[in-house]
This record gives C-alpha cells, sequence and structure tokens, in this order.
C-alpha cells in the first residue's frame, strides 16, 4: 500500500450541526437475538447466525412458562417488559434525508481525485458506505441507513465515478487502488477505525478491503453478494439471467453482432473502448439498462431511466466491464472466499434479496457457508436493490444492532 506519501485534499464545510455529545464505544464479542416463542408469526425473512448468545436460566423458564400458564398474567407483563429493556426493539425505518456537514476531495495519485462527504454526528462511530458498479456514485438516499444522531456517515466516489475525477477513466483503477484510497481517506480524516457498509460491488470492496485492513473494522454490513468470481459474470453476461427477463435482455444482446455473441463482456469492452464515443455512449446504455432493469423485483421506471443519462451510463459500464474483464484483479476465482478467516472475528451481517437476479443468491449462500458465524437474512419478497422495502428495513436494522452492541444495550 502506498500510504506513505502525503495526499492532497481539498475540505468544505458546511453547515456544522448542533453539536452531539461523543459516544463511548465498546467493542462486543457476541450478538444476542430476542427467541420467538411457539406461538409467534412467521417471521418475514430467514435468519441464519451462529453464535447465539443465550439469555439467562430465569428467562428461559419463563418463556416455557408463558405457553404452560405457569406464571401469573401480571409477572408475564413484567418479565416481558425486562425482555424489552434487555433485547430493545429495532428500527426497520428509514432516517429522514440529510445534508453533508462537509464534503472535499481527496486526491489519492497522480491521476485520481476522489469525493468524499460526511454526515450525521462529527463525534459519532464512524462508518463508510461503498457504493456498488462498480462504477455506480454515490447517492443522497445512501445516507438514510444510518441514525444520523449516533453514527459519523462517510460516502466516497470511488475512481472514475460519481464526482470524482477523472470521469469514467479506466486507468489506475484496480481493485486494489480502491482499497488504499479506502484506507487514505481513513487516515485524512482521522478516523482510528470504523464500520463498513457496501451491497453488490460495494460488498465485494468490503470484503476486500475488511480482509486487507482487519484491525480497522468494527462492525461489517454486506448486500446483494458479488464475490466476481466467472460463474456469477456468466449468469449475468452471458445468457443465464435472459430466462427470467428475456424482454430486457434481448436489447442488450442485439447491440452485438451475432458472430460475437460468443463473449458479451468481451465484444462490450471494444465497443466501451471504441475512439469513437457515440459507440461509447450506444453501448453503455445498453450495459447500463440490463442492469438497471433487472434490479428489483418489481420494476422501477425511475431506476431504468437512469441508463438514459449518458454521463452515468459511461462511468457504470466502462467501469463495469473493466473489472469484470479483469476479473476484479484478484489472484484467483475464489479469493475473497479464501481469505475469509481472516475476518470472521468481526460481527458481520449479510443480507440477501431471495430473487435476486444481478447477484444470484448462489453467491451469498457460498459465503454464509464459509462464514456461518455471520448472521444471514434472507428478504423473501426482494430482488438485487437496496432501496426495495424488505431490504432497506433489514438494511437499518442491521446498522441499529451494531449501534446497541456499541452503546451496550444489548
Amino acid at each position: 500500500m502506498r500510504l506513505a506519501a502525503a495526499a492532497a485534499a481539498s475540505t468544505t464545510t458546511i453547515g456544522t450541526p448542533s453539536l452531539f455529545p461523543p459516544y463511548t464505544t465498546t467493542r462486543s464479542s457476541t450478538l444476542a437475538y430476542l427467541p420467538v416463542s411457539s406461538t409467534s408469526p412467521p417471521p418475514t425473512t430467514c435468519i441464519f447466525s451462529l453464535p447465539i448468545t443465550p439469555i439467562s436460566g430465569r428467562k428461559k423458564l419463563l418463556l416455557r412458562a408463558q405457553n404452560l400458564d405457569c406464571e401469573s398474567e401480571e409477572q408475564l407483563i413484567v418479565d416481558q417488559m425486562d425482555l424489552k429493556k434487555e433485547f430493545p426493539e429495532l428500527n426497520k425505518n428509514l432516517y429522514p434525508s440529510i445534508e453533508p456537514y462537509s464534503t472535499g476531495f481527496l486526491k489519492v495519485s497522480d491521476l485520481h481525485t476522489i469525493y468524499w462527504e460526511q454526515s450525521g454526528n462529527p463525534n459519532g462511530h464512524p462508518v463508510v458506505f461503498l457504493h456498488g458498479g462498480p462504477g455506480g456514485g454515490t447517492s443522497p438516499n445512501n445516507r438514510r441507513f444510518f441514525d444520523p444522531g449516533f453514527y459519523r456517515i462517510i460516502l466516497l466516489d470511488q475512481r472514475g465515478a460519481g464526482k470524482s475525477k477523472p470521469h469514467a477513466c479506466l486507468e489506475e483503477n484496480t481493485t486494489w487502488d480502491l482499497v488504499g484510497d479506502i484506507e487514505r481517506l481513513r487516515e485524512h480524516l482521522e478516523i482510528p477505525e470504523w464500520q463498513v457498509f457496501g451491497g453488490s460491488w460495494g460488498s465485494t470492496l468490503a470484503l476486500a478491503y475488511s480482509i486487507s485492513h482487519p484491525d480497522k473494522v468494527t462492525g461489517i454490513i454486506l448486500r446483494g453478494i458479488f464475490l466476481l468470481r466467472k460463474k456469477e459474470i456468466d449468469w449475468f453476461y452471458e445468457g443465464g439471467a435472459a430466462a427470467i427477463f428475456p424482454d430486457a435482455w434481448e436489447p442488450f444482446r442485439d447491440m452485438i453482432p451475432e458472430n460475437e455473441r460468443k463473449c458479451f463482456v468481451e465484444a462490450y469492452h471494444k465497443r466501451l473502448n471504441s475512439d469513437d464515443l457515440e459507440t461509447q455512449y450506444a453501448a453503455a446504455r445498453a450495459w447500463t439498462k440490463w442492469e438497471m432493469m433487472t434490479a428489483h423485483l418489481l420494476p422501477d421506471e425511475e431506476n431504468i431511466k437512469r441508463g438514459d443519462v449518458d454521463d452515468f451510463s459511461l462511468a457504470f459500464a466502462r467501469i463495469e466491464n473493466h473489472y469484470f474483464t479483469n476479473k476484479g484483479f484478484f489472484s484467483s476465482d475464489s479469493f475473497l472466499l479464501d481469505n475469509v478467516e481472516k475476518i470472521k472475528h468481526i460481527k458481520t451481517t449479510i443480507v440477501q434479496g431471495r430473487y435476486d437476479v444481478c447477484c444470484p443468491m448462489m453467491s451469498a449462500w457460498d459465503l454464509h457457508k464459509a462464514w456461518p458465524e455471520a448472521e444471514f437474512i434472507v428478504v423473501p419478497d426482494a430482488g438485487h436493490s437496496a432501496n426495495e422495502p424488505g431490504i432497506a428495513a433489514e438494511l437499518v436494522a442491521a446498522n441499529e444492532k451494531l449501534k446497541n452492541i456499541l452503546k451496550g444495550v444489548c
């Protein structure tokens, strides 16, 4: 890592919010979950987690007594109140929209400068949001997964994406460049350690960063797992997902002549790197619309329209294709799974939509099997996007769990 050289930066402070008290945080070694009685309705999500902290023997008996009518109604009410205090009900609603209190640009190489921002509590627990794509960039809605009274929320646009410069640039743009950038930003903001949050490609990058710097990570939340293996790329870009979305697939397919359809990633690479800008734009729109049309369980017209925005689609398609052509710049197809051992001690939640077509559940399942210590939540009525109601709810709840652990609530 090229961390020794000082990084030049520019910073803007925007209406610093009223002062929040700093939080004193402690790192807990176990997660605790409220058990569900036999009379409770079935959960709307499937949760797989190890280890589960056992509750006290007395409370186990009290829970059993509810079914056996062995306690008075008054005693049961008191005990239920005690349980609620020990296991507070988790918020699952997105937080209100907020504005950043500071923004800046960090020069991370002779060529690249990345955009970053901070919102929420300046004295709160730091969390870094890693966007998808690669090339997708951040949006204001990304701030809403976090309690702004507790978290110091850091967003950054990765190389070539969003507000970072140069736009859609592929030079000096690899997974390990991005890992280095995240670490440079942490040092620039003088953050000793932070929580890491990422979905889709953001989950790939979150894993790569955490594996490289496990001592800097207090917790991990992952969504829509993408391990960037050949079978995942082939599923989405070489015809697998077409079986579910044939109507969305055909415009993507028809951009490429029949004699070049042996490898769509390669055929698009040729066009996305053409000397003719209009050829790049046409390929970028087709590439981006294919993903936007398949990212939700139910079509999201506003999301699909993003494929028509040339600036967005060019960065999104060029950078994605660049990474996929280069196999994520990993040394092996199973690099992330092979190195999970380095981060098994970190509190982690994995949230996966059952009907995710972009990053099908096989990858989340493989990660779950390799990392049973992490909590694994399957949302039964969701696809890929973090903005789907069920997924958004579980992501907020996952942040709330880590917040409660840090505050010593449970």
